[in-house]
């Protein structure tokens, strides 16, 4: 983690990796850490359930704009599905909504597990769980649940490039299932342990959620919010989170007070994205070729707060 002494509003900018716990809302988290920094800039970037821990990426002051930038394409999870009844959430807070026999349960095989498990691998449609932060004309769908609304969410298309079975063990009348997740952002694992659970016929939900990585950062990089609370600082300054996000580039320092005002630059055969690093160190910007300019995406030090 960072060990400089803010003096700036620049020098205050970066990244939070925080170590979710249960039982709190991303947005509670955001409110911890507004009071933890002294500072209503913060933001963070993909939600996690209050019933799920891990890895939740948090912007701070600068770094909130560049949540918007951030190469997150990428999840990891570990978690567990109870096999055998459902919930209406698909996860262990929601009411039950069906529960399979002990001989329906008994019945089943890992082959039949795997087998189905096989066919939710890989580039899939997938209908995100009704009670998700996903917005329907502007109103999350979980608050159109409890305001008693019939929600439709169309499936869409998401990548799980990995779903394995570690261990597996009869809990009662269940089949839980711990497994590792491995998929394109926008994957709900609610959704994969409802699905799997219907296609088995037994019906399927979530008793547990951890995320370990977002994009390139994972549980190594977190920290708790106690661990915060009596040593605020930041896990990567907005240099070092542009620089681990994107490939770089160096450039001068004549063309970095240039990029810094929002200036292009010269094309150089670039293909997508880069963080434009200065001599010194300093990420200046987000730099993309649009035709025949480098055109600034981001500035992260624009010459206004330098």
């Amino acid at each position: 983690m960072s060990t400089q002494t803010p003096t700036s509003q620049l020098d205050r900018s970066g990244l939070v990796i925080v170590d979710k716990p249960a039982g709190m809302t991303s947005h509670d988290v955001v409110g911890r850490l507004r009071r933890i920094f002294g500072t209503r800039k913060v933001g963070h970037a993909g939600t996690l359930d209050p019933m799920a821990t891990g890895v939740l990426v948090a912007g701070i002051e600068r770094g909130t704009k560049f949540l918007a930038h951030m190469v997150t394409s990428t999840k990891a999870y570990t978690a567990t599905i109870r096999l055998g009844q459902a919930t209406s959430t698909d996860d262990a807070e929601g009411e039950v909504t069906a529960t399979a026999t002990t001989a329906q349960v008994a019945a089943l095989t890992m082959e039949q597990v795997q087998e189905q498990i096989q066919a939710l691998t890989g580039d899939i449609l997938q209908r995100p769980a009704q009670v998700s932060a996903i917005k329907i004309a502007g109103k999350r769908a979980h608050q159109r649940v409890r305001d008693g609304e019939e929600v439709d969410i169309p499936a869409r298309p998401v990548t799980v490039n990995r779903f394995e079975v570690l261990e597996h063990r009869l809990t009662g009348d269940f089949l839980d299932l711990d497994v590792v997740v491995e998929c394109s952002s926008g994957t709900y694992i609610r959704a994969l342990a409802r699905d799997l659970g219907q296609a088995l016929g037994v019906g399927g939900h979530l008793t547990a959620l951890r995320r370990t990585e977002v994009g390139p950062f994972q549980l190594a990089d977190a920290a708790t919010l106690d661990t915060l609370a009596d040593l605020p600082q930041l896990s990567l300054t907005l240099d070092a989170a542009l620089a681990r996000c994107y490939p770089h580039l160096q450039v001068t320092q004549e063309e970095a007070a240039a990029l810094a005002m929002g200036k292009w630059l010269e094309p150089r055969g670039l293909v997508g994205v880069h963080a434009a690093l200065a001599p010194d160190g300093q990420a200046v910007a987000l730099v993309k070729e649009q035709g025949k300019r480098l055109a600034t995406v981001f500035v992260a030090r624009p010459s206004t707060l330098s």
